[in-house]
């Protein structure tokens, strides 16, 4: 059996450089190709972070039998078609958040991933973080009492106006940029899926969301209000309000090696210091775990359809106007 994962990397896109360092640091992981469509940008790009081989297009990548699985970070819209291609190959896939932009996408790259016996992941750094496994446990012993409402934000402002984020063909929106987030925290909190969703936008002259408000209902009377956008200040916080307590985790979405959540219960306020793994290593060291040990990721499939079920009630919603239901 191996004992190391070869990764080539499907593109240079900026994401990249958080997740480089890593597998260069990391024992079981060894960078070894990057896939650019100019082969002299991608050879440039391999001798400034130390790749050995470069490829002139990611077909060549995919077929570089030195290659066991792929880190995945081109535009949303291309996530499904280069996903299924790389389970074709033989690949495993990390792929960027969100997993692809519709359910009929995601049962394909699914079977792909089924069909050829490879390993299939969504790139949610933060679950991977000692911060939201103490999050997570401090809920489910009781913390906050019985959680009423998950309330969380991520918003930034976007000042490129050719970013591919503002291309609605390449999957762009606030929402499938960082309000996936929030989603995607209150879900795993509260560990079930929303019923319904409702959610009003700011649309932008290319026609994506540049803000959005959302609000989803789930059992037992139990709600997750969060708000995204590319034109105001930065934010990112979760705040979970219970009949006992609440708990406000400052920095959810991307923690530090050294993070902090705040524990209110009444007039007391209590600091919780939590040390982690240097970001972005947990979601290497899963993958890891599950190609070469056999574990199953800790973001299963059905958490990242969940997930997408989740956005695209949303999205509906802010078009219709209406309550959607969760499907």
């Amino acid at each position: 059996m191996p004992d190391r994962i070869r990764w080539g990397l499907l593109g240079t896109a900026r994401i990249n450089r958080s997740l480089i360092p890593r597998m260069h640091e990391l024992p079981r992981h060894q960078l070894v190709a990057v896939a650019s469509r100019d082969l002299g940008r991608a050879r440039a790009y391999a001798a400034e972070w130390g790749i050995d081989r470069a490829h002139g297009s990611y077909d060549d990548l995919l077929a570089d039998a030195g290659i066991d699985a792929i880190y995945l970070p081109l535009p949303n819209s291309l996530h499904a078609p280069w996903a299924m291609a790389a389970a074709r190959a033989g690949k495993h896939v990390l792929c960027e958040k969100p997993l692809c932009l519709s359910l009929a996408e995601f049962d394909a790259m699914a079977e792909a991933a089924r069909a050829a016996g490879t390993v299939l992941a969504e790139a949610f750094m933060y679950r991977h973080h000692a911060q939201t496994d103490r999050v997570k446990a401090l809920v489910d012993e009781g913390a906050v009492g019985e959680v009423r409402l998950v309330r969380g934000g991520f918003s930034f402002a976007l000042s490129r106006d050719a970013d591919v984020r503002f291309d609605p063909a390449l999957g762009g929106g606030s929402l499938w940029d960082v309000g996936c987030y929030p989603v995607s925290y209150a879900r795993y909190v509260l560990g079930e899926e929303p019923l319904e969703a409702l959610a009003m936008e700011e649309t932008g002259p290319t026609g994506i969301d540049l803000a959005l408000a959302g609000q989803l209902r789930f059992p037992r009377r139990r709600l997750a209000q969060f708000d995204s956008g590319f034109r105001a200040h930065f934010r990112a916080f979760i705040e979970i309000v219970g009949t006992d307590g609440v708990l406000t985790v400052p920095n959810p979405y991307k923690p530090a090696v050294r993070e902090h959540v705040l524990l209110r219960h009444g007039d007391e306020l209590r600091t919780i210091a939590i040390d982690g793994a240097p970001t972005y290593a947990g979601e290497l060291e899963d993958m890891a775990d599950a190609i070469l040990l056999g574990r199953p990721p800790r973001i299963s499939l059905d958490e990242s359809r969940g997930n997408l079920a989740a956005l695209l009630a949303l999205t509906a919603s802010a078009r219709s106007g209406r309550v959607e239901q969760v499907c």
